[in-house]
């Protein structure tokens, strides 16, 4: 058992401790012991939940005879992507010079001061299809490494130089934020993207996988498409029907799969993320109330599957499992409930990642509160105060992750902390508890340098930051929201929530900057839109304060569309007042009944103590 891996905070890190490779976590230590012999560095970048990743694992890592050669050759570094995301952009950029089939399992050769020189994906044992067997990848590597020295040095230069003109490249002059009319033409012409056979996006015909995209469909799902693109708006609704009813949700559990091999929904990819079905949970509120069955589904999932026993969410849950003694990739979820039963099911990876439980809190706080689940809130709050038990230091810098309360060294990226700070600022709107919304403020403000700039608290990862190798600053979306249209959601709802002007200042700064790339590719910006329509309106606010939270008039004010509705108690409202939230300074009941204020844009209509009197 690899001692340097038994103990990492990384489920996908201990599955490989007992591997015949003499694996390294990420750090400076692998690049000293490379330096020392003089040998390359071979990265190999994955996840616990990644099919191809267990493949190759089985196929060359847990070979002896491709562990001698990497042993002799080689210092290798074993890196969960999930726990270092910065580690993961820098080399998956620095791999898109060698190959345009980008994925993991990511292998990335590398020289000792950390210069890649050559990379792929998956490599099988034996040559097949094109693709060299991993062993002979190896020898050619090591043949040049002794041989062809110079030649090495001028790849390596020469990509090391590329990701440096990429990353100094100077951010749009003259930027503005996107005015209402812009971002309806945005949601027209994503909506034109939409597979008109089986919904969703893409081409019917190809043979590409097919993924959710929530980050696009929430875009086409917010008031200003809706009132201004109504037709686009229509694409996200049949999406989350055409997936709803799809072999990518799973009918027992009732969580989304990644991703579909082909175009009408079917032979999913069978992992679920935490990522994707926080995300779609939001998606499935925002659709009709006939698809809210989808989203108790998907509430369930997270708060059953993946809540871990400290309170976090696991990161994900795995494609395979264990069925009559051999591994099956998606067994598990073709049976039914009773089919099941006697199975274990698949192993879900239990890091507890920062920013993606803000995605999950978020979305569980909101739901809960709109249709009324008590229970979903409490595991909101739940996962937020392990969160911020966990995965903070001692001086109260955000890290990235933890694992059964054990913290990582890895940092936490500007999107873990906006990702987080939404989360707990939707949480504090649930809950009415200012101390989630004043923390979310600090994560917000860490990352705010006093010039404007934005940039991670600490600096980026030692190692990376060491050798002067990073990927270039990405404002699009992946499957999950950036780190910049993070932080500035979360900026923005501050600004909503009344913290102040300069809140909004630093959204639109975020937005204008990427406004011109978001609105030629919307498909790759939707969680950029998203903020940027926050910003293009007046926002309208609801505010009731009372003691009673099932009064009829908090009840009506549950079902408006607003940008915030908060509920929330005399004592709780001077609270938010005195911390700085100016929406709810001066928010009392009047003649000892429950009070609604409703707001646009900071000016208030008279109060009112009876549900009629609200405009839903």
């Amino acid at each position: 058992m690899n001692p340097r891996l038994a103990d990492a905070t990384s489920p996908y890190l201990r599955a490989h401790a007992g591997n015949p490779v003499a694996w390294f976590p990420w750090g400076e230590e692998a690049f000293a012991e490379a330096r020392r012999r003089d040998v390359p560095v071979m990265v190999s970048i994955g996840y616990s939940t990644c099919h191809w990743c267990h493949v190759m694992a089985r196929e060359s890592f847990e070979d002896a005879e491709t562990a001698a050669d990497l042993d002799a050759g080689f210092v290798s570094i074993k890196v969960d992507r999930e726990e270092h995301p910065e580690v993961d952009a820098a080399y998956m950029a620095a791999a898109s010079a060698f190959s345009p089939s980008l994925g993991w399992p990511l292998t990335v050769f590398a020289t000792p001061d950390g210069r890649p020189f050559y990379a792929g994906t998956y490599f099988p044992p034996e040559p097949r299809a094109g693709i060299p067997a991993f062993r002979q990848v190896l020898a050619a590597v090591q043949e040049a490494w002794t041989e062809r020295r110079d030649q090495i040095d001028e790849t390596a230069d020469a990509v090391a130089g590329a990701l440096a003109e990429v990353r100094a490249e100077a951010p749009a002059t003259h930027a503005v934020v996107p005015t209402a009319e812009d971002l309806a033409h945005a949601a027209h012409a994503l909506a034109a993207r939409e597979d008109p056979r089986h919904s969703g996006f893409g081409d019917p015909a190809s043979n590409a996988p097919k993924f959710p995209v929530a980050t696009a469909l929430r875009f086409l799902q917010t008031r200003i498409v809706r009132e201004q693109a109504a037709a686009a708006s229509g694409v996200a609704d049949r999406a989350l029907a055409a997936m709803a009813s799809s072999p990518l949700r799973d009918p027992v559990e009732g969580g989304f799969f990644r991703y579909a091999t082909r175009p009408d929904w079917t032979v999913p990819h069978y992992e679920r993320m935490l990522t994707d079905n926080a995300q779609l949970l939001d998606v499935a509120m925002d659709a009709s109330p006939a698809r809210h069955d989808v989203a108790r589904g998907v509430a369930g999932f997270l708060v059953d599957v993946l809540q871990q026993p400290s309170g976090g969410f696991g990161a994900a849950q795995d494609s395979e499992s264990w069925i009559d003694g051999a591994r099956s990739e998606g067994g598990y979820y073709a049976r039914d409930a009773a089919g099941r039963a006697p199975l274990e099911p698949p192993a879900v990876d239990g890091k507890v990642v920062s920013g993606w439980n803000g995605l999950a809190i978020g979305a569980l706080a909101r739901a809960g509160v709109r249709l009324g689940e008590a229970s979903w809130i409490e595991a909101a709050r739940w996962a937020a105060d392990a969160v911020l038990e966990s995965n903070v230091t001692a001086d109260g810098r955000l890290l990235r992750a933890s694992l059964d309360e054990v913290p990582s060294r890895a940092h936490a990226t500007v999107a873990d902390h906006g990702q987080l700070a939404s989360g707990l600022l939707a949480l504090a709107v649930g809950t009415g508890e200012i101390a989630y919304a004043v923390r979310a403020r600090e994560l917000v403000d860490a990352c705010v340098q006093p010039d404007g700039r934005v940039m991670v608290p600490g600096g980026g990862d030692p190692v990376l930051t060491r050798q002067g190798i990073g990927a270039p600053d990405a404002a699009s979306d992946a499957d999950e929201p950036s780190g910049t249209a993070a932080l500035a959601e979360a900026a923005a709802v501050l600004w909503v929530l009344g913290a102040g002007e300069r809140y909004r200042s630093v959204a639109e700064r975020l937005v204008a900057t990427h406004a011109s790339a978001a609105l030629a590719q919307p498909l790759a910006y939707g969680a950029l839109l998203r903020v940027a329509t926050t910003l293009a309106a007046a926002p309208r606010q609801v505010v009731v304060v009372t003691d009673d939270t099932g009064a009829a008039i908090a009840s009506a004010a549950r079902g408006i569309r607003a940008d915030v509705v908060s509920i929330v108690s005399p004592a709780q409202a001077t609270a938010w007042a005195d911390a700085g939230f100016g929406l709810f300074a001066d928010k009392a009941v009047r003649d000892g009944l429950p009070t609604a204020y409703d707001c646009r844009d900071f000016a208030c209509r008279l109060p009112v103590t009876d549900p009629a009197g609200l405009q839903l």
